[in-house]
């Protein structure tokens, strides 16, 4: 059981232990020079109870029903040792924090959940109770967490209050969200169920059958409450196509301004939808190509207003403090119109070459920062390589892409082994110092170029003496992302480098030890991996197993 239970039992021997037995003696326990050894021996009995899972009841209770059996296949033995160490390293759990080169084993947990899932493994039954408090402690790891912990973590959390939130997450209390020929459970959720449970029914539904997912909701929407259907209506993301077009249109007209801005959002991500259709000419009312100059220009010419059709397609009338009223509507038509809208428009041009051209009164970033917008919702590949650009260009892309936050969306359409060669491109050309969010949406393990990049960038920033914590977030990045082979290319960076005059006092030290940790951690990650073999971890080359128990 999680450590901040709020047991009476627990709190007053915490209480006693924080001010002395001298001034505080919890019932039960003998005052005077035995208090202190008493004390230890009523937390020591009461930690057991606590790591038990179930609070201690009365003897005569009846005995809870028992707990499922888990059907999957279990943990090959190693792989489960590993388990425990992983969740014997958690915070709060008596771990002694992280040290030296020593791999932070919490941070390879997730991964470690992920390669489980994938294998469709059991856990020990042993290791729930710390995998509950695992899942508690960390929001990020409760979905894979969860999955891995399987129906028999559903058992324990109803009979502890501290674990109710795996009852939250799964939609029921049960192992599994309902089959799709479960027509009565899904609707006996769907009117009876928790709010979490609803939008994970329906978001389940979606992924597997979007029309009948949709059908659920129009079902009762007209009773719903607005701040639900704002997320019923954001879960339609999920499996979103043609077909979804008459609902949302209705939702255009929704009491709610969320509801009805959200309804607009993903009508204008349809391109063949009327409203789509709608956006194009006002959008392109707004831009055109001036040929009678030297060279063609775009020029803008903004709304003068937002009329009513404008705002129910989700137009926002009042810009934010800073923003003039035309610009903002501009931005709004320019995101939300079809991007094939442009070539046609603009005189049969590719992307890049409409990027290329000059934009007329200053008009340049407003017009640019719209088309990012609408590349990223409308997942158009060719529009983000051009707003991209090359990644060794100065500041690293077109004028849309004015921010880390913008570039990495654009990347997020790409493909991924694109994505990462852009990304490697960019840290070969401007180094690390700017890439920490754009290594954030590449695949993991790192491609091998992307991999061997950020290596190669670490080093550099080594020798040229750097101030060494600036790089800790991505050291932390490479250990979980690092494809584990690149253990081998460490091995000339381990030594503790001579330090330039300028360096920050002590940085050799730092980076001779931060790269020992990162192959620490890479040949243990390699290890990991092995144990998920029934035969047990597999000898690898340049590779000394750490002892899993």
């Amino acid at each position: 059981m999680s450590t901040s239970t709020t047991s009476p039992a627990w709190e007053e021997l915490l209480t006693a232990a924080l001010l002395g037995t001298d001034r505080r003696t919890p019932d039960g326990v003998p005052r005077g020079r035995a208090a202190p050894g008493a004390l230890l021996d009523a937390a020591a009995a009461e930690t057991v109870r606590r790591r038990a899972g179930l609070r201690p009841g009365r003897a005569a209770a009846p005995r809870p029903e028992a707990a499922p059996v888990d059907p999957r296949p279990a943990l090959p033995a190693a792989a489960a040792r590993r388990l425990a160490l992983l969740l014997a390293d958690r915070p709060g759990a008596g771990a002694a924090g992280r040290r030296g080169t020593a791999p932070d084993l919490m941070e390879l947990l997730p991964q470690w959940l992920r390669t489980a899932n994938t294998r469709g493994l059991a856990p020990p039954a042993e290791s729930l109770p710390a995998l509950l408090d695992a899942a508690r402690a960390r929001t990020d790891l409760r979905p894979a967490a969860l999955e891995f912990a399987g129906p028999r973590a559903l058992w324990l959390a109803r009979l502890n209050p501290d674990w109710r939130f795996a009852l939250r997450a799964t939609p029921g209390g049960g192992g599994a969200l309902p089959g799709p020929r479960e027509t009565e459970r899904i609707a006996t959720l769907w009117r009876e169920g928790l709010f979490a449970e609803r939008v994970a029914v329906l978001s389940a539904l979606r992924a597997r059958d979007a029309d009948a997912g949709r059908e659920l909701l129009v079902s009762t929407w007209p009773t719903e409450r607005a701040e639900d259907r704002l997320m019923f209506v954001d879960s339609l993301r999920t499996g979103l196509g043609a077909r979804d077009e008459p609902f949302l249109e209705q939702a255009l007209t929704d009491r709610s301004r969320t509801v009805r801005a959200t309804a607009a959002e993903l009508l204008s991500a349809l391109p063949g939808s009327a409203l789509a259709a709608r956006m194009a000419v006002r959008a392109g009312a707004c831009v055109s190509v001036d040929r009678t100059r030297d060279t063609p220009a775009i020029v803008v010419e903004a709304p003068h207003e937002c009329d009513p059709g404008m705002e129910r397609d989700g137009v926002s009338p009042k810009p934010p403090a800073g923003r003039g009223e035309r610009s903002w509507w501009f931005g709004q038509l320019v995101e939300s119109a079809p991007l094939a809208t442009w070539p046609a428009r603009l005189g049969g041009r590719t992307p890049r070459e409409i990027l290329a051209l000059p934009v007329a009164d200053d008009w340049l970033g407003e017009l640019h920062a719209a088309w990012c917008r609408a590349a990223v919702r409308q997942r158009d590949a060719d529009w983000s390589r051009a707003l991209l650009g090359a990644p060794s260009a100065p500041g690293a892309g077109g004028p849309g892409a004015v921010s880390l936050a913008e570039r990495a969306k654009l990347l997020g359409t790409l493909p991924v082994s694109e994505r990462a060669a852009w990304v490697a491109g960019f840290i070969a050309a401007h180094g690390l110092s700017e890439a920490f969010q754009l290594l954030g949406v590449c695949a993991v393990p790192w491609a091998e170029p992307l991999g061997r990049s950020v290596v190669d960038a670490l080093n550099i920033a080594r020798d040229a003496g750097s101030y060494p914590w600036s790089f800790s977030g991505v050291m932390g990045l490479a250990e979980r992302c690092l494809d584990p082979s690149e253990a081998s290319r460490l091995d000339g960076l381990l030594a503790v480098p001579d330090e330039p005059e300028d360096a920050s006092p002590g940085a050799g030290s730092y980076w001779a030890e931060a790269f020992q940790r990162l192959g620490s951690t890479l040949r243990l990650r390699a290890v990991m991996r092995a144990e998920f073999d029934p035969a047990g971890p597999l000898p690898l080359p340049g590779v000394t197993p750490r002892p899993a128990a």
